[in-house]
């Protein structure tokens, strides 16, 4: 009588060891997005300009990736960058995007964060902006959010 319960109580216990074992590789990507435009800035500006920026974070590896564009902007980009700042507040330079000779639309890039860095991201405490020769201290600007 041992035998008939012996075959599925393994095959049980085999199944649940494999979901085990493969739950932890399953990480969990988040995606977020920024919408830039000129009156999103501090202090706005009166810019035509627009972009959007698609954010990929994988909570496991702590990996964050981003693709986006832009288009009409006062002249050309000279840098963008990520910074923590909640809306309509304005933040240090967390992670850069692209500077110089790099300014071209479209642009995509990765890079691994901190932990405090995840934190903020998390919690909607980056934005995206652009910044040209007119505007240095940024012309278009989007909250990074779900």
């Amino acid at each position: 009588m041992t035998k008939p319960i012996r075959r599925p109580l393994l095959a049980a216990v085999a199944c649940a060891a494999t979901l085990a074992f493969a739950a932890p590789s399953l990480a969990a990507t988040v995606h977020m997005k920024a919408d830039l435009k000129g009156a999103s800035e501090v202090p706005p500006t009166n810019s035509k300009g627009t972009g959007k920026v698609d954010v990929t974070y994988n909570t496991t590896s702590k990996m964050l990736s981003w693709k986006g564009s832009y288009s009409g902007l006062t002249g050309p980009a000279t840098a963008a960058h990520f910074h923590a700042g909640a809306p309509g507040k304005n933040g240090g330079v967390v992670v850069p995007i692209f500077a110089g000779t790099t300014a071209k639309s479209p642009f995509s890039g990765s890079k691994k964060l901190t932990a405090a860095q995840a934190t903020q991201l998390e919690s909607g405490g980056w934005y995206v902006n652009i910044h040209t020769k007119a505007h240095p201290g940024g012309e278009i600007r989007g909250q990074v959010i779900k």
